[in-house]
């Protein structure tokens, strides 16, 4: 991990767009001081169309220091997808994972399932809270607004909100929802439910092999509005494969799921439907996101919410709480995505509210913005030129790397 050897004495605030990080001075402004171990200040070049920066930003409860990437989605060169470990229900640091997926940087991701406590017994799954796309694969749906972990949503907002690039390599903001069915012979079923630690009351859910092997039983605890409440008692599974039931269960289960398998999981209403299923039932199984705004289809999604539309912060942003904080930002009508985390050592801890980090993200250039995890999952890493491994940029708040299911990753080929 990379070392400060001394505070950033003075404070700046970044107010020119981003198109003048290929050598313009920022106007109204002094550079950002990115060397703190006494190199050139300034912005640095990571790789073609990836550059970086960071900079200290005045706030109300203290000064907070931001580490900052900008990428040129309009080079050719230059790719973002979602960094993951293989499963949704799974954990790394942003580090590793961009290492072994060959990214220039990347920074943490969705909020997700970090604890039980209110749960004893039960597995906490790692697993995000919204949707979830990888190199065009849909891997995840949302949680109930009421069973996310993080801060409180803005108001409008939802888990089903999400930051994205699409085919067309431009990023925007969107919502999806899950449209999908449990079709026999003699009925068709809502799907409630895709590869999330957490489904509807009364509903059924989809496990896939993107899943992994965590158990189950998370899925049926909690309520659409209270992700305490107690588990259900009334729940069932039953086992998919090449479009067969192959076996049922009174409670979920755990371990890998094998490649054309499908694990169906029913609470309440759910598990009394999919008890009427009999092994050797044919069953098809249908699910895909649907989109609120954008007809082109997604490479790369990644669950949050908004903060920013239109260069408007949303109407109800928190001014009261500060804290460590990553986001992102789109600029240049979706051609330029700025990716910011916040510096957890101890003299920056105060962080920022989510009204500041709006402010910010506009200050940068972004028109549109996004808050992703914070705390100590805040990280930002990012290979040198010339190195083979990226190195964390600011200092986690917990003074370590925390593991996270998926982040942004930043690929650029030479």
């Amino acid at each position: 991990m990379r070392r400060r050897t001394g505070r950033l004495r003075t404070a700046l605030t970044v107010v020119a767009a981003w198109s003048t990080l290929a050598g313009a001075a920022l106007a109204g402004a002094a550079p950002a001081s990115g060397a703190p171990d006494g190199g050139t200040p300034g912005f640095h070049r990571l790789a073609p169309g990836v550059q970086y920066t960071e900079y200290d930003i005045p706030a109300a409860k203290g000064v907070a220091h931001a580490h900052v990437l900008s990428v040129d989605l309009r080079n050719p060169r230059v790719s973002v997808d979602l960094l993951h470990p293989g499963a949704v229900a799974a954990r790394a640091t942003v580090s590793r994972l961009a290492d072994a997926q060959g990214a220039v940087a990347g920074v943490n991701g969705d909020f997700f399932n970090i604890t039980e406590t209110q749960h004893p017994g039960v597995e906490a799954t790692g697993a995000s809270v919204g949707p979830a796309i990888a190199s065009g694969r849909t891997l995840k749906a949302a949680v109930p607004n009421g069973q996310r972990f993080g801060p409180a949503l803005p108001p409008g907002t939802s888990t089903r909100d999400v930051i994205g690039v699409g085919t067309d390599h431009r990023a925007r903001l969107d919502s999806l929802a899950l449209d999908g069915s449990v079709a026999t012979a003699e009925a068709q079923l809502p799907l409630g439910g895709l590869n999330q630690y957490a489904l509807p009351v009364g509903s059924v859910g989809a496990f896939t092999s993107d899943w992994g092997s965590v158990s189950r039983v998370r899925a049926t605890c909690g309520t659409d509005t209270d992700r305490a409440a107690p588990c259900s008692t009334d729940t069932h599974e039953v086992t998919v494969r090449d479009g067969q039931v192959v076996s049922s269960a009174n409670t979920p289960g755990s371990g890998p799921i094998t490649s054309g398998t499908t694990v169906l999981v029913g609470r309440e209403a759910g598990a009394q439907q999919l008890r009427k299923l009999s092994i050797g039932e044919r069953v098809v199984v249908r699910h895909q996101l649907v989109a609120a705004s954008s007809r082109i289809p997604y490479r790369f999604v990644v669950g949050g919410y908004p903060v920013l539309r239109g260069g408007q912060p949303l109407v109800g942003l928190d001014t009261a709480t500060a804290a460590v904080r990553t986001a992102a930002g789109i600029s240049d009508d979706g051609g330029r995505l700025l990716l910011l985390a916040l510096d957890g050592a101890p003299e920056f801890r105060t962080g920022l509210t989510i009204a500041e980090v709006a402010d910010a993200m506009r200050q940068l250039g972004s028109v549109d913005a996004f808050s992703l995890d914070g705390g100590g999952s805040s990280t930002l890493a990012a290979r040198a030129p010339g190195s083979t491994t990226a190195t964390v940029r600011n200092h986690p708040s917990g003074g370590a790397e925390r593991p996270v299911p998926n982040g942004i990753g930043v690929f650029s080929r030479p």
